[in-house]
């Protein structure tokens, strides 16, 4: 029996293995272990490749969704529209900042937030929105750049999920105010842990992150207001700088397993997630709906598919948010899909005979 795993760790790491090793001897030769040439390299190098001026390395994809808040100075009385269907981080970061997060149900085709639905909940006190850009997939973002013209509140790209992923030619990391991207090791762009970082246009949102994931500090010792200890450290800058040169291969072999899934598992009960006209999706999984998802689920994995559910449970019906009010049948598609939506093996090291032997027993399931 076959043994596919959901994400392959491995591989990439193999790609880097020896490069990857001379940089650490190098790194680990001078001891400069945090925000030194390997960091700044990265952040150069990924704001050029998102089209902006500015990359912070921060530890996290979550603190990366918190100091992008934090340093548009949203906060108390301050409101932040985002999607439900998405994972906790983009909701934590809404209470890290003590501002009231207000969840807009999503478009069932994209799965992406849906901008009707975010009018709808802007009030005077919108500060921000958050377009997650989920599975690698991008949103319609047009419709939410008319709205940010007529109320003036800031866009946050969730891009933990899109690394490289395009808008009308434009690159996630590029659509908003600021991004934030989380470059976690299961990530299309990972390093072996957890790391993170924003991009962004503006020098001043540029220089307040700067301070904000170093305790605030001008120099040693000197800090100028209060920060955070969020820091990208060298060795994980260092495995991204390599892995970077890799991405747009890697996403392109992510677009060919999405094709052969969708030509494969055509004209059964599986429904697939859809692209706005113009956007390049980099399919971070490959995500579908179905009925009888949790048996599916099951009969998968006694065969060997290691297979995921991303989000079994949305974050306005979480414990962790019953603080806010919130309740089931507030976001209808939200909570319908979460019950029907199953992530597939989609990495760039999957085979096409991988691929082939999911839809069989996909297949075989239905029949």
């Amino acid at each position: 029996m076959k043994k596919i795993k959901l994400v392959d760790l491995i591989s990439p790491y193999l790609e880097i293995k020896e490069e990857l090793f001379k940089e650490w001897e190098k790194i680990f030769q001078k001891m400069w272990l945090f925000l030194g040439e390997n960091v700044q390299k990265f952040e150069r190098d990924f704001a050029e490749y998102c089209g902006v001026k500015y990359c912070v390395g921060l530890s996290s994809g979550t603190e990366a969704l918190h100091l992008a808040l934090r340093a548009l100075g949203i906060g108390k009385g301050d409101e932040v529209i985002l999607p439900s269907f998405t994972f906790i981080a983009t909701f934590e970061a809404v209470w890290m900042v003590g501002a009231e997060p207000v969840f807009a149900d999503i478009e069932e085709d994209t799965l992406c937030i849906s901008p009707s639905d975010v009018e709808k909940k802007i009030t005077s006190k919108t500060k921000a929105v958050i377009p997650v850009h989920l599975f690698g997939n991008v949103c319609d973002m047009e419709p939410i750049y008319e709205l940010k013209k007529i109320h003036g509140f800031y866009i946050v790209e969730d891009s933990a999920q899109a690394h490289g992923a395009e808008y009308r030619g434009k690159k996630v990391g590029s659509l908003g105010d600021v991004s934030a991207f989380s470059f976690y090791y299961t990530k299309n762009l990972g390093a072996l842990g957890e790391a993170g970082g924003i991009t962004t246009d503006s020098d001043e949102i540029y220089e307040n992150l700067k301070l904000l994931r170093n305790h605030g500090q001008i120099s040693s010792y000197a800090s100028i207001n209060p920060g955070f200890n969020a820091r990208l450290d060298e060795i994980q800058a260092a495995i991204l700088n390599l892995k970077l040169k890799k991405l747009d291969r890697w996403n392109t072999r992510r677009r060919e397993i999405a094709e052969i899934y969708r030509r494969l598992l055509s004209g059964l009960p599986c429904q697939f997630q859809k692209t706005k006209e113009d956007v390049k999706h980099v399919y971070h999984y490959f995500v579908i709906r179905v009925p009888e998802r949790d048996k599916l689920v099951e009969f998968l994995r006694k065969n060997g598919v290691d297979v995921g559910i991303h989000y079994p449970i949305p974050c306005h019906l979480q414990k962790a948010a019953e603080n806010y009010g919130f309740k089931e049948g507030d976001l209808p598609v939200t909570e319908k899909v979460s019950k029907e939506i199953l992530s597939l093996p989609c990495h760039p090291h999957l085979k096409d005979e991988d691929v082939e032997y999911i839809c069989s027993l996909i297949k075989k399931f239905y029949s």
